[in-house]
């Protein structure tokens, strides 16, 4: 019990040290509307992080961006539209979704589904080997008659005298 509390304690003060306490704003209720929103902005540097966990310059200058707008009234929304248009659609961790974002997501899948699609076909309808013509079932008889003769006569070269052994 004491560990999972100093556990808690630690992030808990992982968490005020993220933010330069000069920065944070006056309000508590601002300040808690600024934290929720940067869990869910992108660090452009550190692309897997949200700003709130990135010590990276950029990630601080989005965190007084958005400071910025809360203290000025925005809502969430009207922020994170903001940001998307001046980032990008990346800026989000979570983007909305969009026709563009379903093709991103979907034509790799249907790709993949079609191509997996094939190949159970193709493996389940097998390599069936082509009838042959008259003409070659033919000619391979007369090679397989040809073969059986020749197993049948002595391996020897006519100038040559059997060896006795």
């Amino acid at each position: 019990m004491i560990r999972r509390l100093a556990a808690v304690a630690a992030a808990i003060l992982c968490l005020a040290a993220a933010s330069d306490p000069a920065e944070r704003l006056a309000d508590p209720a601002k300040e808690a509307r600024a934290r929720a929103i940067f869990q869910q902005v992108r660090c452009l540097v550190c692309q897997n992080e949200s700003i709130d966990d990135s010590d990276a310059e950029l990630a601080g200058d989005l965190r007084r961006l958005v400071r910025e707008q809360v203290a000025a009234g925005r809502s969430e929304s009207e922020i994170k539209t903001f940001l998307v248009d001046r980032y990008g659609e990346f800026v989000l961790l979570r983007p909305a979704f969009s026709v563009g974002n379903a093709l991103l997501w979907g034509v790799p899948l249907l790709a993949a589904g079609l191509g997996i699609a094939l190949l159970v076909l193709q493996l389940r309808r097998g390599r069936e080997e082509p009838e042959l013509s008259e003409d070659e079932a033919n000619a391979v008889a007369q090679l397989a008659n040809d073969a059986d003769h020749d197993t049948m006569a002595p391996k020897t070269r006519p100038d040559e005298a059997p060896r006795v052994t």
